[in-house]
C-alpha cells in the first residue's frame, strides 16, 4: 500500500502544482474580464450585481483612446515592416556569402539580442535631444527598429538558410538579378519566416511601455501602452471598470498575433525539400 500511495503522490503532485500555478495566473485575467462588464468594479474579484457594456462603449468612443490605439498601431506596424525589409537585406549576404568575419558578426548580433534596453536609454535620451527626435513618434519607431534589428536579422538568416540555393541559381541562369531572385524566389519561400518575425516584432512593440515613456512627452502622442498609465488618477482614484475594458481591448492584438505565430512557426523550417524531384 505504501508503494502504491507513493506512486499516486508522485503522479498527482506535478499536476496539482501546475494547477495551482495556472489558477494564480488565471485570477488576474478573470478579474479583468469580470471588472470590464461590472458598473461598480473594485480591486477585489466579485460577482457583479448587473452586467454592462458601458465601460467598453466609453473606452471605444473616447477620441483620446482611439488616437492612442492608432498611434500604437502606427508604431508597431511601422517597426515590423522596416525590420522585415532591412532584416532581409542584411540576412541575405550572411546566408549566401562566405564572409571573412561572418562568425564574429553573428555572435555580436546574438549578444545584442540579449542587451537590455534600460542599459542604453540614458545615452539614447541625450542623443534624441541632440538630434531633435525627442517627443517624436518617428524617432520612437527608429529606435525600436534599431533595438529589434539584431533579433530580426538572426531569425531571418536562419529562415533564409532553409531556402535551397539551387532555386536561386536557376533564376540567375534565366537572367534574373540578385534583387529579382530575392523578390521572386527567396521571399515567397520565406513567407512563414517573414510573418513570424513580423508578428513577434509587432507584439514586442505593442506591449512596450518603457521606450515611449522615456522618449515621448506629449500626452496626445502616447500610444495605447502608455494610455493605460493615465487611468491611474491622483490619490489612488482609479476607474477600474474602464481600466479593465481598456486592458481587454489592448490585449486583443497580442492574442491574435500569438495565435498566428503558432501557425507560422510550424511552417518555418520545412523548405529543404524544394529541389527534390
Amino acid at each position: 500500500m505504501t508503494e502504491i500511495y507513493r506512486k499516486v503522490v508522485y503522479r498527482t503532485l506535478p499536476y496539482a502544482a501546475l494547477t495551482f500555478i495556472g489558477i494564480c495566473f488565471l485570477l488576474p485575467l478573470l478579474w479583468v474580464l469580470v471588472a470590464s462588464v461590472d458598473p461598480n468594479a473594485m480591486q477585489s474579484l466579485k460577482v457583479p450585481s448587473s452586467l454592462t457594456a458601458g465601460n467598453y462603449i466609453d473606452v471605444i468612443t473616447s477620441r483620446a483612446n482611439q488616437r492612442a490605439f492608432l498611434i500604437g498601431l502606427i508604431i508597431s506596424l511601422g517597426q515590423a515592416l522596416i525590420v522585415v525589409l532591412l532584416g532581409l537585406l542584411a540576412a541575405y549576404p550572411l546566408s549566401r556569402y562566405q564572409l571573412k568575419y561572418k562568425k564574429p558578426f553573428m555572435l555580436t548580433i546574438l549578444f545584442m539580442t540579449s542587451l537590455p534596453i534600460t542599459a542604453v536609454m540614458v545615452p539614447v535620451y541625450q542623443l534624441f535631444l541632440t538630434l531633435k527626435l525627442y517627443d517624436n513618434i518617428f524617432g520612437v519607431i527608429l529606435f525600436k527598429v534599431a533595438s529589434a534589428m539584431p533579433y530580426g536579422i538572426w531569425m531571418l538568416k536562419n529562415f533564409m538558410d532553409s531556402v535551397p540555393n539551387e532555386l536561386e541559381e536557376a533564376a540567375w541562369v534565366d537572367g534574373a538579378s540578385i534583387l529579382a531572385g530575392i523578390r521572386r524566389i527567396v521571399t515567397p519561400l520565406m513567407i512563414p519566416g517573414i510573418c513570424t518575425v513580423a508578428i513577434f516584432t509587432f507584439s514586442g512593440s505593442w506591449g512596450n511601455f518603457f521606450v515611449p515613456y522615456i522618449l515621448l512627452n506629449t500626452p496626445e502622442k502616447f500610444p495605447a501602452a502608455l494610455k493605460l498609465y493615465q487611468f491611474f488618477g491622483q490619490y489612488g482614484m482609479v476607474d477600474y471598470g474602464k481600466l479593465a475594458a481598456f486592458s481587454t481591448l489592448y490585449a486583443i492584438p497580442s492574442v491574435v498575433m500569438y495565435i498566428l505565430s503558432q501557425q507560422f512557426m510550424s511552417k518555418g523550417f520545412g523548405l529543404q525539400g524544394g529541389t527534390k524531384g
